[in-house]
């Protein structure tokens, strides 16, 4: 839910408010990313930052290291701890003011690993304890696995801090239910064959596209976006004129308030003032928010990768929502100034299921498009998961597959397992008379036509026909197809297409019963060779 701004801004109260005579110097702190039972990531040097009094020389002290730096005249500090080695040992991350003799700030039991950035909305937020697995709370007693839990915040301007400060929490079964259950199960995955301490920091909010998320940088830098920014900008133009139109009576309303609050008597309530379009769901414009409120305060601290779930409310969208996530993907990593790993869930089947073979309702099937295209971008994996949805339901409660799918391209990519991280993925296809030949890459072990059991990867079916592929020839009209596996390649006809032109597989919003596996019991990904 957005949280409303208040009726009587800032800028309004001031008009009202007594003349400060001093201000006292900012308490030391540290940035709010930081809190008690932290991971920092390892092997890279470490960016540790807040606010303090002006002036002073700021000390950090972790792990026997120490560095200094000084706050500027606002008082925000930082500086620069060098590599670490992954450590499951707690220890303090102090900081103190003014020499030797300061009192120092604290963070306690803080470990050195891996963090990794969950992002996205409702389906990475959903907390084990809605995926109806209760044994994998009670068996949470996990303390190498830490997160900071979930929070939100829309913000018109780009912020320097978060919100708020939230404590990390060590993986316990009293604290595991809260957890985003697809970074659970990621890390359950990771942690023990890493054999490293694993920081989980949650970054979702339900129902928000990825516009939400995305920083300037996305829209004004790349041509397909820039009409997005350019809204945003048209709107806040319009919000700032109205305010320009409403000072005559907050000037009113201002010297009807001073009045009455010198006769001890009830100040009359404020005009109503639109807020900022990122934050007043009145005036809503959903560009940039999350970035502003959530992500731009926490760039800089230390990551191993970003796992990223979301898509649902950008359903429809082929090409522009590829363009969007490249846009994030490659600004975020400017941002961090380095390539982190984006390792992105496909969304599930959802919908209802159809005979036609053209795909009739497609629901989700162009953005799964669009996230197959962004997962040929360098160092981007795609957990694929129409397999382990639910028709009924936007959010299928099965997380753990998601989350164990994701780990498979971590443990692959970033940790040197000898593993197939994804399923098969649609390559190029040609003809072969009337048939067309279909190839993929990641096909491990070799195809297979499979079935998903309730847990676990997909076993074989021998028995069963291939489905979900259909056939188009010049006419455009799409049938369904025969399809086999020939090594590593499909091959599909249809005594209705005699000269097929083009093959979809799974195109459509619930594509229940297709069945193209790789032999590591991981689904291909739905794909199309047209561009109609």
């Amino acid at each position: 839910m957005v949280r409303m701004g208040p009726i009587l801004p800032v800028a309004v109260a001031l008009l009202i408010a007594p003349v400060a005579h001093s201000q006292a110097p900012e308490p030391l702190r540290f940035a709010r990313v930081f809190g008690d039972h932290m991971v920092l990531q390892r092997d890279r040097p470490l960016r540790i930052w807040g606010w303090g009094p002006a002036g002073e020389v700021v000390t950090v002290v972790f792990a026997g290291h120490s560095a200094q730096g000084r706050a500027d005249d606002a008082g925000a500090w930082s500086v620069t701890l060098r590599p670490l080695a992954a450590s499951a040992a707690g220890h303090d991350l102090t900081a103190t003011a003014g020499g030797a003799d300061g009192a120092p700030v604290c963070i306690r039991d803080v470990l050195v690993g891996d963090v990794w950035l969950c992002g996205g909305q409702s389906n990475m937020a959903w907390g084990l304890d809605g995926c109806d697995s209760p044994e994998d709370v009670a068996a949470a007693d996990l303390p190498r696995i830490r997160y900071r839990p979930y929070f939100e915040h829309f913000a018109g301007e780009q912020l320097d801090d978060l919100r708020e400060r939230l404590e990390w929490r060590v993986m316990t079964p009293a604290t595991a239910g809260a957890c985003s259950a697809v970074g659970f199960y990621f890390a359950r995955a990771v942690q023990p064959v890493a054999e490293v301490p694993i920081g989980l920091l949650e970054c979702t909010v339900g129902g928000t596209s990825i516009e939400c998320w995305m920083p300037p940088a996305a829209f004004a830098d790349y041509p397909e976006n820039r009409h997005l920014g350019e809204e945003r900008a048209h709107r806040i133009a319009e919000w700032q004129r109205a305010l320009v139109d409403a000072i005559p009576a907050v000037e009113q309303w201002t010297a009807r308030a001073r009045e009455a609050a010198a006769a001890g008597e009830r100040i009359p309530p404020p005009p109503r003032l639109p807020g900022h379009p990122n934050e007043d769901r009145a005036h809503w414009c959903v560009t940039q928010s999350l970035y502003n409120g959530m992500v731009h305060p926490m760039v800089g601290f230390g990551l191993r990768g970003v796992l990223w779930y979301q898509g649902e409310n950008n359903a429809g969208e082929d090409s522009s929502y590829a363009a969007k996530l490249t846009a994030l993907i490659e600004t975020w990593r400017a941002a961090w100034r380095r390539e982190l790993p984006f390792h992105v869930v496909q969304l599930a089947s959802y919908g209802r299921v159809t005979d036609d073979p053209a795909g009739g309702d497609l629901g989700f099937a162009p953005c799964r498009m669009a996230q197959l295209q962004c997962a040929r971008l360098p160092g981007v994996g795609l957990a694929v998961t129409i397999d382990i949805g639910d028709g009924e339901d936007i959010h299928p409660r099965n997380k753990r597959d998601v989350g164990e799918r994701l780990a498979r391209w971590a443990l692959a990519r970033e940790y040197g397992q000898a593993l197939e991280p994804g399923g098969p993925m649609f390559v190029s296809c040609t003809a072969e008379g009337d048939a067309l030949r279909v190839r993929f890459d990641h096909v491990g072990a070799g195809l297979m036509v499979g079935r998903k059991p309730p847990r676990g990867p997909a076993v074989e079916d021998p028995e069963a026909p291939l489905r979900g592929f259909a056939l188009a020839g010049a006419d455009r009209r799409w049938r369904w197809a025969i399809a086999r596996i020939d090594g590593d390649t499909v091959l599909a006809h249809s005594d209705e297409v005699r000269e097929p032109m083009a093959v979809r597989y799974a195109f459509t919003a619930n594509p229940e019963g297709c069945n193209l596996y790789n032999r590591d019991g991981l689904p291909a990904s739905p794909f199309r060779s047209d561009d109609w």
